[in-house]
């Protein structure tokens, strides 16, 4: 077992910043903000944001972390409920979400704009409930005391020495497990930590070094928990406390499969504990003759084929230039492993049974067979209202029974699959947007409006003829694009229809001021305007 047992003081504190890693860190999904919306606890139709990292189900009950906190649902989809907008929230980005039974985990993200123009992503700190989350209460980020440099871990017979994140700066909490007895949080900088007490304290776990394939609180170690290099540091008689940085204390994700086997990635490999932490086994690139795609291990999970449990991971190319990204997946526990989905970036898994869904930057495959053959979808259409997804790229697929839920990069979507309705035969799409003040009202978003990056939505309300014209116009209301005309719409709908920033010639039209007409055959015509920018 491992505790922390002194702290050796220096000063400055120790600030670990992403620009100063080599590897790669998960980057949170942008969402479509309007920041005009406070909206209150209560029910909806659809959730309040675009954006969601994280999706859980629970029988009915549907759990989305997304942009603007937690949305739940406790009826398949049908109303929703927003938790997010008071304390401990208050409408920040969640980056993880997790639960077992009545408890729940929620990792709180946001970012801080440098002086250069770039922005630093920030820990925000974690929300916790204990009633299945009628009330949360909210916890720093784990790190340590600001006048420290270097800390000690116990870790069997070895006084571990380690690197102490004193900032919140790159040090996201990415992903969350939780057991009966402990939570494990996986944060980029400040490693894997585990809490015993619900919260009050959280303790870094020793895994092994770059060097080491496994360790056991039983052999004597001579490595530094660090993330990175720091060959600067000095003790106040002179000695030298100089730290190798390793690859595989950086911590990207984490998933428990009981109380005491708990699976870790970071940017160097997979590990694999069945004790608690006393001992560690590691799975990399180059240490087995079947080994993972890479190194860099973003996201993991974990279901039962044929009664064989099955870890899958996303395993992206780190260092080694043979490596590659794919899925890896193991049925041995990890003595060997298969590969799929070569050159696919997958953010997150869903399991229907023995089906496994992965959520990349293509789209949403699909796999019955183990993961030996997938289908993949990349368009989405709701045929109801006619919306549709203009960009593949999903983040989390989630089942509760036999509708899947998928977070897009647009909203949120979900199908039925069962033997009766393949997976993917029609898509529903829940997208966040400022509802009309009327009937006669309309606004475009994003706006302004950049067409090399978005779409512009044009969000209106159908009449009951259930027929619709929409037309955009320069400055001077000279036509510039038809986007649909006389296309039928279901009536009495608010809706949104898409406009690429081009004309009729498909040419993409200057910056500028742009005039929307909308055409509804009842009523005067209702115009908005939008903003383009390149």
């Amino acid at each position: 077992m491992q505790r922390v047992i002194r702290s050796l003081g220096f000063a400055p504190a120790i600030v670990v910043l992403l620009t100063a890693l080599q590897a790669q860190s998960q980057i949170l999904p942008l969402g479509f903000r309007f920041d005009g919306i406070r909206t209150k606890n209560g029910s909806d139709t659809r959730p309040l944001s675009n954006s969601a990292i994280d999706i859980r189900t629970r029988s009915d009950t549907i759990w989305v972390g997304g942009g603007k906190g937690i949305d739940l649902s406790p009826d398949g989809g049908f109303t929703w409920r927003h938790i997010g907008s008071e304390e401990p929230f208050e409408h920040e980005d969640v980056a993880a979400f997790n639960g077992c039974g009545p408890v729940l985990w929620a990792s709180l993200a946001g970012s801080e704009r440098l002086k250069d123009g770039t922005e630093i992503p920030k820990g925000l700190g974690l929300a916790v409930s204990t009633d299945n989350g009628k009330t949360w209460s909210r916890i720093e980020q784990p790190r340590e005391n600001e006048n420290d440099s270097t800390f000690l871990i116990e870790y069997g017979i070895n006084k571990i020495k380690g690197l102490a994140i004193t900032t919140t700066y790159n040090n996201i909490t990415y992903d969350i497990a939780v057991t009966s007895s402990s939570v494990w949080i996986a944060s980029f900088a400040g490693g894997l930590r585990r809490s015993t007490d619900g919260g009050r304290t959280f303790h870094p776990i020793v895994l092994p070094s770059d060097e080491k394939d496994s360790i056991r609180d039983t052999d004597t170690l001579d490595f530094a928990l660090s993330p990175v290099d720091r060959p600067d540091f000095w003790n106040s008689a002179g000695t030298v406390l100089g730290m190798r940085g390793s690859l595989n204390h950086r911590v990207f994700s984490v998933l428990a499969t009981g109380d005491s086997t708990v699976w870790v990635g970071t940017a160097g490999g997979i590990n694999r504990t069945t004790d608690n932490g006393r001992s560690w086994r590691k799975f990399t690139f180059s240490n087995q003759s079947q080994p993972i795609s890479g190194n860099f291990v973003v996201a993991l999970g974990r279901n039962v084929i044929g009664g064989i449990e099955h870890i899958w991971a996303s395993t992206i190319n780190a260092l080694d230039p043979h490596e590659f990204r794919a899925v890896s997946v193991t049925s041995d526990n990890g003595e060997t492993w298969r590969t799929a989905l070569r050159g696919e970036f997958t953010h997150n898994f869903g399991f229907k049974d023995s089906i496994v869904y992965a959520a990349t930057n293509s789209g949403i495959f699909r796999s019955a067979d183990g993961g030996r053959t997938w289908t993949l979808h990349s368009v989405f259409v709701d045929p109801l209202n006619r919306n549709r997804s203009i960009d593949p790229r999903c983040y989390a697929v989630a089942a509760a029974g036999d509708t899947i839920w998928i977070s897009n990069v647009d909203g949120l979507l979900k199908t039925v699959d069962c033997s009766g309705h393949f997976f993917g035969a029609g898509w529903t799409m829940l997208r966040a947007a400022r509802p009309l003040s009327s009937g006669s009202s309309a606004y475009a978003y994003p706006n302004p409006f950049i067409p090399v990056s978005d779409v512009c939505r044009i969000r209106y309300r159908t009449a009951s003829s259930g027929k619709a014209t929409i037309e955009v116009f320069d400055y001077a209301l000279f036509p510039v694009r038809t986007v649909i005309r006389n296309a039928p719409r279901p009536p009495n709908l608010e809706q949104d229809e898409i406009w690429d920033g081009t004309d009729d010639a498909g040419k993409r039209v200057a910056n500028g001021l742009y005039y929307i007409r909308i055409q509804t055959g009842e009523g005067e015509d209702v115009w908005t305007k939008v903003v383009v920018l390149q």
